[in-house]
């Protein structure tokens, strides 16, 4: 893993925006980082922690407090809570020989009382759903949180790895994990999961049980079936005769005049709607007879008057126009004049004063009736008001005809209905037959489906006896197949075990001489510790003296604790093979000189392949500085701003400010 750019924005002491580029260079793999107490170093480390494990980040500013109130008091002071805090955490991984970039941010905010916490992942510069959501998860795979916690470490808090208890919970841990043996032993849980599995599977005198339940209860099933099948005849034979008595009381019924009988009620209410109906008709007649229908009585006499209206109206209109047809005429003839001989003139003088004359006469017919206008549009809308209530009057004469007879017929029908006292015995009868018919139908019904579900019964337990044979022989197929796949697992596992016992030797071995090799060269006391011993049942750290006695570590002053707690993570680091980025806050707390140095020239250059110092001005001092130079990829100094409490980042070291490279 290598970890390239982290942005912290409003976190802690960091307002606003704080970036720092974490890439190294090949032979420099340091990155320095400077700064007060109280800058914001620890602050730093927290943040990387909190963006990769969230809830399960071992901050150590969070204490004792909840997460969400940790997040809540994580954000700067002086921005707006809305907004929130965000952590961004750009780092590369190898997997299966390619690169592959992640890009990782964790952001929260507060509205209200809620706190709302996102996680938000890239990889390759493609945003990943399944890998956001679960995060938690695939975090486990790139960098489990127990090992992740071995480079990710207080220079002050360190020393406490020197207690011979706390030691050995790290050293299992670290063996189990970094160095493989948790896997080898996940492969032998495996096989004997696979071992149970088929033993399981080798269950023949089981199946032959099964078998003969089976059998027996398709034996019982089969005598339920044949009871119900029983059953179900002789109800048959009950609706039957039920349904013959029934036939037998209807035809009865019926003979007595019992459908009359029963209809009565319907046949009295329709005579009384028909009655109603009849009556109603009756009086739309009379109606009608008040109004114009008489006037067909003197139909004669109105076609006389129409005649009459006619005369009457071509007089007035022959009068009208003859005087126009006078002057007309004089017009004409003055107009022709010349033009005609005096023959044609004498010809059409006559012809006009014929007609003068036919008008006139016509004009002086007798007016008897001298209708108005209004009076002859009336007489003239009689005949088609005469024509519309003639139909309507046969309508209802017909309707009334219709209503006649079916009252006779309804009269005839209720005259024929049967006497109450008569017909009783009949419909007693019937209504008994008919209540026998359907409690035995009930019956019937009820047979039917115990029947089905005796057969149904039955044939779910061929299935299940069928399937019983098949998967018997199935397992006898598998008989031998399992006790060799149980004998191998067996032998596996066996080797397993023997292979777990010389890997965590192996690892024990390489992890006594790594730690050795580490504190003796960071220790000023060369002659202190000659050896050193790591119990692989108890992962007890035990120190051997020059003398080959044992070495209480509470002899060992705090610095020289500090350094052992330090060889023991470089010595794990170095086993494991270095592939993870070293971040080590406050290193050279309780250090003297000589210590300081040895760390600064033996220690730090080599602790990994990327390795981020969070320094005071006295830890890397200048001398230090110079003596460090040479591995360092890049530095920074983290300013704060005492009147507004907060931090920025900027380039450079105390002595090379403005210089983002020193190297």
């Amino acid at each position: 893993m290598l970890l390239h750019h982290i942005t912290l924005e409003d976190f802690g002491a960091y307002r606003g925006k704080q970036s720092l580029d974490l890439t190294t260079k090949p032979g420099k793999p340091i990155v320095l980082i400077g700064g007060l107490n109280g800058c914001g170093k620890t602050t730093l480390l927290d943040a990387i922690q909190l963006v990769l494990y969230g809830p399960r980040a071992r901050c150590s500013s969070r204490g004792t407090r909840s997460y969400e109130t940790f997040l809540r008091e994580s954000i700067n002071r002086q921005a707006d809570p809305k907004h929130g805090a965000s952590i961004t955490l750009e780092f590369s991984v190898t997997d299966e020989g390619e690169e592959r970039v992640y890009k990782l941010t964790r952001n929260w905010s507060v509205n209200g009382k809620s706190l709302h916490e996102y996680v938000n992942v890239k990889v390759d510069d493609e945003w990943q759903k399944s890998i956001s959501e679960g995060w938690a998860d695939h975090v486990e795979d790139l960098l489990p949180l127990e090992i992740g916690s071995l480079f990710f470490f207080d220079g002050e808090k360190v020393e406490s790895l020197a207690d011979p208890e706390r030691a050995s919970a790290v050293i299992e841990s670290a063996v189990q994990s970094l160095l493989g043996v948790r896997s080898v032993e996940q492969l032998r849980a495996d096989l004997q999961t696979l071992q149970r599995r088929k033993k399981l599977t080798e269950a023949d005198q089981s199946a032959l049980t099964r078998i003969r339940e089976l059998e027996e209860q398709l034996e019982a099933i089969q005598d339920d079936v044949d009871a119900a099948k029983d059953r179900q005849g002789e109800l048959q034979s009950v609706v039957d005769d039920a349904k013959r008595t029934l036939e037998k009381a209807e035809h009865d019924f019926e003979k007595n005049g019992g459908e009359f009988f029963t209809r009565r009620t319907e046949l009295e209410e329709r005579q009384a709607v028909i009655t109603e109906q009849l009556e109603a008709t009756d009086g739309a007649l009379v109606k009608l007879a008040g109004g114009a229908l008489p006037l067909r009585l003197v139909a004669e006499q109105i076609t006389a008057l129409h005649k009459q209206a006619d005369i009457e109206q071509q007089a007035n209109a022959a009068a009208q126009v003859l005087d126009v047809l006078t002057s007309r005429d004089k017009e004409l003839m003055d107009q022709l004049g010349e033009a005609l001989s005096e023959r044609e003139r004498q010809l059409l003088q006559e012809h006009l004063e014929a007609d003068r004359r036919g008008r006139e006469m016509a004009g002086q017919a007798e007016r008897v009736l001298n209708l108005t206008a209004e009076g002859a549009a009336q007489l003239a809308a009689i005949d088609s008001i005469l024509a519309l209530e003639k139909r309507r009057a046969e309508e209802l004469l017909k309707q009334a005809a219709e209503q006649a007879a079916a009252l006779e017929d309804l009269k005839a029908q209720l005259e024929s209905v049967p006497d109450a006292d008569l017909i009783a015995r009949s419909l007693k009868k019937r209504d008994e037959a008919r209540q026998v018919l359907h409690h035995a139908m009930a019956d019937l019904d009820r047979a039917d489906a115990a029947y089905e579900t005796s057969k149904n019964r039955q044939a779910a337990l061929a299935q299940q006896l069928k399937r019983a044979h098949e998967e018997r022989v199935e397992t006898l197929m598998r008989v031998e197949e399992t006790e060799r796949i149980i004998d191998h697992c067996e032998r596996h596992r066996a080797a397993f075990a023997r292979f777990k016992g010389m890997l965590l030797q192996r690892q024990i071995d390489r992890l006594e001489v790594a730690v050795l090799d580490s504190f003796t060269r960071l220790m000023r006391k060369s002659g202190l510790v000659k050896d050193l011993r790591i119990d692989t049942e108890r992962f007890a750290l035990t120190l051997i003296d020059a003398e080959g006695e044992v070495l209480d570590p509470g002899r060992l002053s705090a610095g020289e604790r500090q350094l052992l707690a330090v060889s023991l993570l470089w010595g794990l680091a170095r086993v494991a093979g270095n592939w993870l980025p070293s971040v080590i806050d406050t290193p050279l707390g309780r250090l003297d000189s000589r210590h300081r140095e040895h760390l600064v020239d033996r220690y730090f250059p080599h602790a990994s392949h990327q390795v981020l110092l969070l320094s005071t001005d006295e830890e890397i001092d200048k001398h230090l500085l110079q003596r460090l130079k040479p591995s360092i990829a890049r530095t920074y100094t983290l300013v704060h701003d005492d009147a507004n409490f907060t931090t920025s980042v900027e380039s450079g070291y105390w002595w090379t400010s403005g210089a983002a490279h020193v190297a």
